[in-house]
This record gives structure tokens, sequence and C-alpha cells, in this order.
């Protein structure tokens, strides 16, 4: 696995070693070992999987304090720009954020440690994403900021009027309205 480090602390790209020949393709989507050689020592406890169409934006999602939550992403169809907000208190890149185009043909991953908002957008016509996460969901430690906070200027690659948003998307606050305690 080759680790692509990002300008925000923690958050990589990784890329695993395809074998391939006349029959397909091989590879190890998830190597304990490996991980915590290259990664750090992460016990993940929960798999998710979502199926999207084009113009679905999901995000930008959070869990608070003692439910905040590291993720491991992947596309096992389509394509998707997939972001990560720092959120975390003090740090030099709060409120920065980096995006990174998965797909299904790349097998790129991204992980996210805690202290990040995730999103992502949809950009084939279809995606089915996954991902680990090390801690489990509760409902009531969820936190979310507006997909289209203009201070945080991301581009979705998806043209405004083709944005397709669930009823709670569409209503969460600005990062600047949360402040610096957005993780307590």
């Amino acid at each position: 696995m080759n680790v692509i480090k990002t300008e925000i602390e923690g958050v990589l790209i990784l890329e695993p070693r395809i074998f391939e020949d006349s029959r397909g393709y091989f590879f190890e989507t998830f190597n304990q070992k490996e991980f915590d050689e290259k990664v750090g020592h992460i016990e993940f406890v929960q798999d998710n999987e979502s199926k999207s169409s084009f113009g679905v934006v999901r995000g930008l999602h959070f869990q608070r304090g003692e439910h905040a939550q590291a993720k491991l992403v992947r596309v096992v169809k389509g394509t998707v720009l997939d972001v990560a907000v720092d959120i975390r208190p003090g740090s030099p890149t709060f409120g920065k954020h980096v995006a990174v185009e998965l797909t299904a043909e790349s097998h790129r991953q991204f992980f996210l440690p805690r202290g990040m908002a995730h999103g992502f957008s949809v950009l084939s016509d279809e995606a089915i994403f996954q991902y680990k996460c090390d801690n489990f969901y509760n409902k009531e430690s969820e936190g979310a900021i507006a997909w289209d906070d203009p201070d945080l200027g991301i581009d979705w690659g998806v043209p405004p009027g083709d944005v397709i948003l669930s009823e709670k998307d569409r209503n969460h606050p600005r990062l600047k309205d949360l402040g610096q305690d957005i993780l307590l």
C-alpha cells in the first residue's frame, strides 16, 4: 500500500497494490498489520455502504465527543468526490478541506482521522460507497456543516442546480456558526 499525505495532518490517500492478469485483478482492501505500520493502529468496528445517483451530495457529517469517528472510505462502483474538513479545535488547518476523487477503477481509499467533517458528491451515474468506522454511530452525537458553506469553498464537481440533498442535509449551519468547540 502506498500512502500519500495531504495538506491536513492525518488525512491520507491510500493506494493498494493491484495484481492483474487475464482473469481480472486481486488486491487487499484492508490489512490490519500493514495499516498499523503505515497509518497507525485503528480498530474498525462498523462497516457502512450507500448507493447514490449522480448529483447526490451527502454531508458534511461528523460525530462529537467520545463518539467521534475515524473513517476509511472507498468506492466499489462509480466515481465520487470525497471531502474531509478539519474541525479539530486548535488545529492549524481548522476549517480547511481536502477533496479526492475516488473511483472503482483506481481502488484508492481515503483515511480520515477523528475530528473531520465528511461528505461526498456522486460524479458518475451511480456510485456504491463503502466505509469503515472506528466507533459506533450515535444519533445524539451527530453534527453537520452546510455542504455549501461559502467559507469552506468546496467545489463538489456537480452543477448547483443538479445537487440532490436529503431534507436533513438542506438545513445544516455554517462552520463559523458552530465555533471552535464543535467537537465537544
